[in-house]
């Protein structure tokens, strides 16, 4: 039997801001490693490896297509993506639904562009990954899987400012994470 989740609303959203800006700012724990060995297929893994030029290995990213780079290969400046866990529980209502943002990483850390600015690294397991400047934003599947006012609230002014919607990685030093892992500012 299939559970119907209502979406949020933007005010619903809103309320749940305060909560998702408490979230620490210097080292928040791995909450969630996230595969996506198929479109539209996710396969939760309580450890990964992070590779310099396959990503996560055993995910897709390698091999989708991707329609903003000129060959459609992919976009090593989005190598990860990376959602803040709380503002993941906020549209999701349920942690069930959170690998249906698409994100491979969820941390319980302020990925806010204040916090995190573009090139910063941040250091999980023996890994460490770089922000890069390439906007994260929600698409057509977000849309469809969490509603209209989700996607617009994590797009929005203040959305973009906290980067609800998540941010784009890049692998800097291979390494192996594990659920539980911290996660900190280098």
């Amino acid at each position: 039997m299939m559970t119907i989740v209502k979406h949020l609303t933007t005010q619903e959203l809103e309320a749940g801001l305060d909560l998702v800006r408490q979230a620490p700012k210097d080292a928040g724990l791995l909450q969630l490693i996230v595969r996506r060995p198929q479109t539209d297929e996710r396969e939760l893994v309580q450890e990964a490896e992070l590779d310099l030029t396959r990503g996560l290995v055993g995910d897709t990213w390698i091999s989708r297509f991707n329609r903003h780079t000129p060959d459609g290969s992919p976009d090593p400046k989005a190598q990860l993506t990376i959602m803040n866990s709380r503002a993941a529980a906020l549209v999701a209502q349920g942690r069930d639904r959170w690998p249906l943002a698409g994100d491979q990483l969820y941390i319980d850390m302020d990925l806010g562009i204040e916090n995190l600015p573009p090139w910063t690294k941040i250091q999980i397991g023996s890994s460490v990954i770089e922000v890069t400047d390439q906007p994260h934003t929600g698409c057509k599947k977000f849309v469809s899987r969490f509603g209209v006012d989700a996607t617009k609230f994590v797009n929005s002014p203040v959305g973009r400012q906290l980067n609800l919607r998540g941010i784009n990685t890049r692998v800097v030093e291979p390494g192996v994470i594990r659920i539980g892992d911290l996660a900190k500012k280098i």
